[in-house]
């Protein structure tokens, strides 16, 4: 079903729902957009976007306390009218009773918050935009190593989720083993999830199912990360040809998104965990405009231009 549900935006947004008769079920909200009917609350209802979500302020309140009651009917009756998503009154306001009977009528839930208009806003976009995010499944682990967000893939039984659980244990957070989702925020953010139904578990073959929250502790899991860097484990081979410096990033694309990716080989005596953190360390100093690599290279060009008897 397209869209994310009313109720389930109404409880993540800890919100007051006026309208409990009204089955919230068969309500979805389809754009992350949000619009402060203003014009519409003032009679001119052209280019009306009724499809998103209205948010009643501290202005379309004020206003409508200056009209009188049988404006005030004649206004909600249009205004309700149309196929709303869902109505939210913001900064505690709550709706007169002509208000509620027009909602009812016209079968439109009803809501508030005592959040200020503009914050509440620009939360719920974001709520929104990740709700409603383009989102594709891929087979992973997540974690969470230095505030970087850092997917582990590779075929099955390579070694995944030994080595994110020897991250746990090193003080990193888990976020999701074996299946990610990832959702486009935006042209820059991708947002790793973990379906609700394998949440904090990890799978170990020979062991079973370890649940990381209960064992280690609500400190060692996360519920969402952003993807930052992927790391891709394969069998090593020794005709293969692998990067040991560094100094052109590679790349790959997730919803047109494109994330630094690193091949890693697998050889017996690796240690995967400290790969991984030495890896995560190493894109954050880069983002912080610091690439060893590149100091390598100027450093081997600088002793070579050198002259002779320097040297």
């Amino acid at each position: 079903m397209e869209g994310v549900s009313v109720a389930k935006i109404a409880k993540k947004m800890d919100l007051m729902n006026y309208t409990p008769d009204i089955d919230l079920k068969e309500h979805r909200i389809l754009l992350a957009d949000v619009n402060r009917p203003a014009l519409q609350l003032s009679g001119y209802f052209e280019h009306f976007e009724q499809s998103r979500v209205q948010l009643i302020g501290m202005v379309e309140y004020a206003y409508l306390r200056k009209q009188s009651e049988a404006q005030r009917k004649d206004l909600y009756e249009k205004f309700l009218s149309f196929d709303i998503p869902c109505v939210i009154f913001c900064r505690g306001f709550e709706p007169d009773d002509s208000f509620m009977q027009a909602a009812l009528k016209n079968n439109v839930p009803i809501f508030g918050t005592s959040r200020g208009t503009s914050e509440f806003m620009a939360e719920l976009i974001y709520t929104l935009k990740e709700a409603l995010a383009p989102c594709i499944t891929i087979h992973g682990v997540l974690v969470d190593v230095y505030g970087e967000g850092l997917m582990i893939m590779g075929e099955s039984g390579i070694g995944k989720s030994e080595a994110a659980l020897e991250l746990v244990k090193r003080g990193h957070r888990l976020v999701t083993d074996d299946v990610v989702e990832i959702r486009k925020i935006n042209d820059n953010t991708l947002i790793g999830t973990s379906p609700d139904v394998t949440r904090y578990f990890i799978e170990l073959r020979g062991i079973g199912i370890l649940d990381v929250k209960t064992l280690f502790g609500v400190e060692c899991v996360k519920e969402k990360q952003s993807i930052d860097l992927v790391i891709k484990m394969e069998d090593w081979k020794k005709e293969n040809d692998y990067d040991r410096l560094g100094l052109e990033e590679e790349y790959i694309e997730f919803l047109g998104n494109k994330v630094v990716c690193h091949s890693l080989p697998i050889r017996p005596g690796r240690n995967l965990a400290v790969i991984c953190e030495a890896a995560a360390v190493n894109h954050r100093q880069k983002k912080m405009g610091y690439n060893a690599a590149q100091e390598l290279y100027r450093r081997v060009q600088a002793n070579l231009a050198k002259p002779e008897d320097e040297e």
